[in-house]
């Protein structure tokens, strides 16, 4: 008989992509979202609309469950209670409820965002965690939550993966291949030699696969998920101005004048941009992925520029599925707000 696997935020970006991923490797898949799970493997996995905030959805969601990879989180657009009552609170429903049924195991998905803006780089797993703004702070609040259940002995393993892209990503990259489309050139804080690195979400779902099927103690760890091959910012999204092919260039710029524009933006909400992207954008940011690549065997495939052109072709080919949507999940384009007027000079 099958396993099943819960995947909590399902109807997400990751979600889809990793209830795919679980669909090829035979697993029966049950998604619980907020939102409506409407692709076209609807009517391949078991659909359960609730919030993880409610205990009785999150209950019901969880019977008959072998294994749940936790993927539900408010992203940091959202506001602030919301992202503290959705992956703390809800984070801990999502564990007491595995607890009272016996689910052996809960995969969850933090972020790297919990080093903050760290002193040196690569950073490792054992590294001091500082987060940015309520998101970073909530995930390791989470983070922690999870070393309590794992006393009480449960399986948590924690994936704490770079910023991930590739089919169905939209959100602040929409941005970007909006520009690249229109044969604009793109500007970057910074001047673009700071190495930062990104991750295929093809990639993060093999991480979380081998993380449900490896034995409970090799697993029952935190693990850093990113790409193992990327070069400058510069170079790297050079690599989608090239595919758009219109001779368009990454045109960088002084970071602190940029970033006290962009604090002055955000303030008036006239920007998408949030604090720890363009806090982090011009700095380097990666992390060590040897720990996965030893205990998990995970061995990444795609490079930071595979990643990014990856999905620069969907973004293309799907535009007019999404073309006049907007919100603040990575599903559909973030507003550009007044960054839509400065195009007009690139």
């Amino acid at each position: 008989m099958a396993k099943r696997v819960l995947i909590t935020g399902g109807a997400g970006f990751l979600g889809i992509n990793l209830a795919r991923y679980y669909l090829a490797k035979g697993y029966t898949v049950r998604s619980l979202d907020i939102v409506t799970f409407d692709y076209p493997e609807r009517g391949n996995i078991e659909e359960y609309t609730g919030d993880i905030r409610d205990i009785k959805a999150v209950a019901k969601a969880m019977e008959g469950v072998d294994v749940v990879a936790h993927t539900a989180a408010a992203l940091p657009l959202y506001k602030e209670e919301d992202i503290f009552s959705t992956d703390i609170d809800g984070t801990r429903n999502i564990l007491e409820a595995a607890l009272a049924v016996k689910v052996p195991r809960v995969i969850h998905i933090s972020s790297t965002a919990v080093y903050g803006i760290p002193d040196h780089h690569p950073l490792f797993e054992t590294d001091k965690l500082d987060g940015v703004g309520p998101y970073g702070k909530a995930k390791i609040l989470a983070e922690e939550m999870c070393d309590e259940y794992r006393k009480k002995g449960m399986c948590v393993p924690i994936i704490r993966p770079k910023s991930f892209i590739g089919p169905e990503r939209l959100g602040g990259f929409a941005l970007f291949y909006d520009w690249a489309k229109d044969g604009k050139n793109f500007p970057m804080i910074g001047f673009g030699h700071n190495r930062y690195q990104l991750l295929d979400v093809e990639d993060l779902c093999e991480a979380i696969y081998l993380a449900t099927e490896l034995p409970c103690d090799k697993v029952n760890t935190v693990f850093n998920i990113g790409a193992e091959e990327f070069t400058t910012m510069k170079e790297d999204y050079q690599a989608v101005l090239d595919r758009a092919g219109f001779g368009k260039r990454i045109v960088g710029f002084p970071a602190w004048p940029m970033i006290w524009t962009l604090r002055v933006l955000e303030f008036f909400h006239l920007s998408p941009l949030y604090k720890w992207v363009y806090e982090t954008a011009s700095k380097d940011s990666f992390v060590s992925i040897d720990k996965a690549k030893k205990v998990l065997g995970w061995q990444p495939k795609y490079s930071n520029k595979d990643a990014l052109v990856r999905n620069y072709d969907w973004y293309v080919s799907h535009l007019n599925e999404f073309e006049h949507a907007s919100g603040v999940s990575h599903r559909v384009p973030w507003k550009q707000g007044i960054l839509k007027f400065f195009k007009l000079f690139f």
